[in-house]
């Protein structure tokens, strides 16, 4: 294969140079392109065919269902690896040793206490409020007691950076969630391992002992590592192109969640249960929902099944649906809404209209499931994907900045009017 593209316009050839990563994935570098044809661009909208970076961190493969983080298959990662583990390879390049872990979690644990004043912030929203707007917009506060920039050339700045947030964004998203709720703010418990004590700020009663179910533990967290980056998505983008404009840390992590909020995007996870709700509602009948799928004609669209990336399937569907079985079969929920889930499961499943497209269970109708079981409300369920995202975003955001990217600044073909004169109000 050649080492160059060749682009003619108008009669004139260019020669641009191609970019061959480690996966064999080849790149156009187009970065030259307007200078060297005196101000023709490319047209790509949504950027679907556009490589905003080079990036060292995940590899995903949609037509062969493939997705691992730093070379590790996000198989193996579920299996073997905690969520804390899987932060530290994300964000430093490599799995951790014993001591590194260690002093990992430690350091995470000592920056783990929240300012008071931002409790006053979580009291001044009231319980009709968006988890995703309170959880935005808490960790934006975050900027306000925390107002130094961070030097990204001093690996002491940056790492303290980066195991401030890791301590406190779980308290931010368990005040989240009992602010909701209308439970007492809790701050946590030293003693207990990462996603431990996430589950225990997040459920504990005021009045008992929390007891952690190993089996909600597992299924917590095998979704965080799951959803733990997943290359150049929306979310993704939009913290490494706000980035760019060197804003700190909090404040990337803040534009990343506001573009996590969609429906498209991380919200596809509440999507499907207020899609199983509307099913209910109609009376529960899977098989008439089932052929309204079918049917070109009916604009019915079945949350949580297929993918836009993955073309074959989702690998994190295959190892969390296993979770998915092992939760309600312990937690023994009895729910209409979960049954219907499961209906539509095994339809899906064995219907060859969906097996021939491939249109499986994703792993959004896998963890709205979960997460359903373990008593989170359905507009929760973001802000629990934000939380595995987080390493993701701080490692894409690390990266960005070691890389010294320039700035994000697309461009764009301009349709609007040409150049017109302007009239007096009294001539319009």
């Amino acid at each position: 294969m050649s080492d160059k593209a060749t682009l003619e316009i108008n009669g004139k050839k260019y020669e641009f140079p191609l970019v061959v990563g480690t996966e064999k994935e080849v790149a156009i570098d187009i970065s030259s392109l307007r200078s060297t044809t005196d101000s023709v661009i490319t047209l790509d909208p949504g950027y679907k065919n556009t490589g905003s970076c080079e990036s060292a961190i995940t590899f995903l493969d949609g037509e062969k269902g493939i997705l691992r983080y730093r070379g590790y298959s996000i198989e193996e990662l579920a299996e073997k690896a905690d969520f804390l583990e899987v932060a530290f390879l994300l964000i430093f390049g490599e799995l951790p040793t014993t001591e590194q872990l260690q002093k990992f979690h430690s350091d995470i644990k000592a920056q783990s206490v929240v300012d008071e004043d931002i409790r006053k912030i979580v009291d001044a929203f009231p319980k009709s409020a968006h988890p995703m707007g309170v959880l935005a917009s808490l960790t934006s506060a975050l900027t306000a007691f925390n107002p130094s920039s961070v030097n990204v050339n001093s690996e002491e700045d940056m790492y303290k950076a980066i195991v401030k947030i890791l301590g406190k964004f779980p308290v931010l998203v368990a005040w989240t969630f009992r602010k909701k709720n209308g439970l007492p703010l809790d701050y946590g418990d030293k003693n207990l391992g990462y996603v431990e004590n996430i589950l225990k700020m997040m459920f504990k009663q005021p009045n008992e002992d929390y007891k952690m179910n190993p089996i909600v533990l597992n299924a917590l967290d095998k979704l965080l590592i799951l959803h733990a980056d997943h290359e150049q998505n929306c979310s993704t983008s939009t913290v490494r192109i706000a980035g760019s404009s060197h804003v700190g840390l909090f404040a990337s992590l803040s534009t990343g969640i506001s573009a996590l909020w969609g429906p498209l995007h991380g919200g596809a996870n509440q999507a499907v249960l207020e899609m199983l709700e509307s099913i209910n509602a109609d009376g529960g009948d899977t098989d008439k929902y089932m052929a309204k799928a079918k049917d070109k004609e009916d604009p019915f669209r079945l949350m949580g099944f297929g993918h836009r990336v993955y073309k074959n399937f989702d690998p994190r569907a295959k190892i969390i649906k296993k979770a998915a079985d092992e939760v309600l079969n312990d937690l023994g929920v009895e729910d209409k809404i979960l049954e219907i889930a499961k209906a539509l499961e095994k339809e899906a499943l064995q219907d060859p209209y969906f097996v021939d497209r491939k249109l499986y269970p994703n792993v959004d109708f896998y963890s709205g499931i979960i997460y359903r079981a373990m008593g989170i409300p359905t507009d929760m369920f973001t802000v629990m994907f934000a939380l595995g995202r987080l390493p993701g975003w701080i490692a894409q955001w690390r990266e960005m900045r070691l890389n010294k990217e320039p700035i994000g600044r697309p461009r764009q073909v301009y349709v609007g009017e040409t150049l017109r004169s302007f009239r007096a109000i009294d001539k319009r």
